[in-house]
């Protein structure tokens, strides 16, 4: 199966991304690369009415500019995202399709006034990056608490959850991986 690439979507904390490469690499058991030539900015995205990026959008750009890779691309960027229907999101992905988007903005402890906590704000990161890479290995929200893919609309919740699939989100993952091997 081909590479994951992490695709920095500026602005973004650059520092976050190689620690992220290696938890997902070890989650997924593929290579996983750094694009560091893409250069990719948020702003045609941008919503001034929200003050905020529209993910899809995001998703859409990744597509436009990696059109004929054949592995899974994980935008990673530090901008505010949302969906129309939603106030904000953490992230977003194609289901069954090869882009998704994780933003950083709402990781940071920060952000709600309390001390910033870099240990937590990492395990953040690397839960919503698992979460949307699961959606494109076409998983939907999963029941489960601590599964990975359980549904997060607060990062109390992402606290809540594990980084790792449940033994059901696994098995689905690890048969469309060999699916995809095999095409």
């Amino acid at each position: 199966m081909p590479p994951l690439l992490l695709v920095p979507i500026h602005p973004v904390e650059i520092e976050c991304i190689e620690p992220l490469r290696t938890v997902l690499q070890k989650i997924f058991r593929l290579e996983t690369t750094i694009d560091t030539r893409a250069h990719l900015d948020a702003a045609p995205a941008f919503d001034a009415y929200r003050n905020q990026c529209n993910s899809s959008l995001l998703l859409t750009l990744l597509q436009e500019h990696f059109p004929r890779y054949e592995g899974k691309i994980l935008g990673i960027t530090s901008v505010d995202l949302f969906v129309p229907v939603l106030t904000y999101v953490f992230g977003e992905a194609q289901l069954n399709g090869t882009a998704a988007v994780v933003s950083t903005y709402r990781l940071n402890d920060t952000l709600y006034g309390f001390p910033e906590n870099h240990q937590q704000y990492t395990e953040r990161l690397a839960k919503e990056a698992v979460h949307e890479l699961g959606h494109t290995f076409g998983l939907y929200h999963c029941l489960e608490y601590g599964c990975v893919m359980h549904s997060s609309t607060t990062v109390e919740d992402i606290d809540i959850k594990g980084t790792n699939f449940c033994m059901k989100c696994l098995h689905a993952v690890v048969k469309k991986m060999s699916l995809l091997s095999e095409s």
